[in-house]
């Protein structure tokens, strides 16, 4: 949370919690599951939005279900950890849709990286474009999910 965001009190925690189970529900929904009046959360969920504490709201989607079998965990090391040249990969890496999450991690490689993709061949075309082809990498090491027994995206709040 930056400076800017007031603290959190215990209505913003219920509808956090509850949009962070199904963000599908009608603010009456909504409202009813927390306990609160329907313009309060309405007012409250706005106020958690225009602050940053809620980024954005989505669908998880199965990758199963949409053929992205795939996927691999994938740790790289620079040659060049300056600052732009940090930058610069991750703005390559930005652009690419197979690429699901970048961190910049310590001690070890520089980032790690969430991939899902179709398959082998596409994780094949997948490192020659973003590693391959880039001058400043010195090291990739992939890791693949043979199964994936927990996926969350609720954070405790």
């Amino acid at each position: 949370m930056s400076t800017n965001t007031p603290p959190l009190d215990d209505i913003d925690r219920r509808i956090l919690n509850a949009l962070q189970l199904d963000a599908s529900q009608t603010n009456g929904e909504l409202a009813l599951a927390v306990h609160v009046s329907a313009p309060t959360c309405l007012r409250r969920v706005k106020q958690l939005t225009a602050s940053g504490v809620i980024e954005r709201q989505v669908a998880i989607v199965a990758p199963e279900k949409v053929g992205a079998r795939l996927s691999a965990i994938v740790e790289i090391t620079l040659d060049v950890q300056a600052a732009e040249r940090m930058s610069e990969f991750e703005q390559h890496v930005a652009a690419e849709a197979a690429v699901l999450q970048c961190y910049r991690v310590a001690p070890g490689p520089d980032f790690v990286l969430i991939v899902q993709v179709v398959d082998m061949p596409a994780y094949h075309a997948l490192a020659h474009r973003l590693f391959a082809t880039q001058t400043n990498v010195r090291n990739v090491k992939a890791y693949f999910s043979t199964f994936r027994s927990k996926f969350e995206t609720r954070i405790a709040v």
